[in-house]
C-alpha cells in the first residue's frame, strides 16, 4: 500500500515532503517569483520523487516563462486562460484556452504572456538526466519578446544572470481565475 506523503506548511506556501501521494490545491501550494517573469508553483516540494514534473504558470503579457531552450525529455503545455504566445522553432504562434503545445525531445520553445491580462498555463515535462538535459539556445524571434539568449549555453544561471534571483511567496488572491 502506497502511504499519504506528508504536506509541510512553511512560510511561503505548503511543499510535500516526502514520497507517496497526496493531494495539494495550487493556491495552497508554494509559488516562486524567478526574476525573469511571471509567477510559477512546482508541486514537487523538497521531495526528489518525481518521474514527471507539472507546474502552473501565471504571465503578465511580456513576461516569458523560461529562456528559449530545448530539453532532451518531451515537454507539453495546456493553456488555461489568456493569450500567450509560443515561440518554436523560430517561429510566433499565438495560443488560446485550451491549446495544448507538444514539444518533443529537442525541440526549441518558450511561451511568453500576450494579450490584454495574464495567461495561466500548466506546463508537463519527463524528468531525465541531469547532464545533457539540453541547451538556452539563440534565437532573435525569442530575443525580441525577451526570452532569448544572446550566446548558447547549457548553465541556466548564465542564461538567467540578468535576471534577479527567485523568491518564493504564497499564493495572493486574483492569480488564478476561479
Amino acid at each position: 500500500m502506497i502511504p499519504e506523503a506528508p504536506l509541510e506548511d512553511t512560510e511561503h506556501g505548503r511543499i510535500p515532503v516526502g514520497e507517496g501521494w497526496f493531494v495539494l490545491n495550487a493556491k495552497d501550494a508554494r509559488w516562486r517569483h524567478n526574476g525573469q517573469g511571471g509567477k510559477l508553483t512546482f508541486f514537487e516540494g523538497n521531495a526528489e520523487m518525481w518521474q514527471l514534473g507539472v507546474n502552473v504558470s501565471v504571465l503578465g503579457p511580456g513576461e516569458p516563462m523560461a529562456m528559449y531552450h530545448h530539453e532532451s525529455e518531451q515537454e507539453d503545455f495546456l493553456v488555461l486562460a489568456g493569450e500567450p504566445l509560443l515561440i518554436v522553432e523560430g517561429q510566433e504562434r499565438p495560443l488560446r484556452p485550451w491549446d495544448l503545445v507538444h514539444c518533443p525531445p529537442g525541440t526549441n520553445h518558450v511561451i511568453v504572456g500576450a494579450g490584454s491580462g495574464p495567461a495561466v498555463v500548466v506546463a508537463v515535462g519527463t524528468r531525465g538526466a541531469e547532464e545533457g538535459w539540453g541547451a538556452y539556445t539563440v534565437d532573435e524571434t525569442a530575443r525580441r519578446h525577451g526570452a532569448g539568449v544572446e550566446e548558447e549555453t547549457t548553465e541556466a544561471r548564465v542564461a538567467y544572470s540578468r535576471f534577479p534571483g527567485d523568491r518564493f511567496s504564497r499564493y495572493e488572491e486574483g492569480w488564478l481565475p476561479g
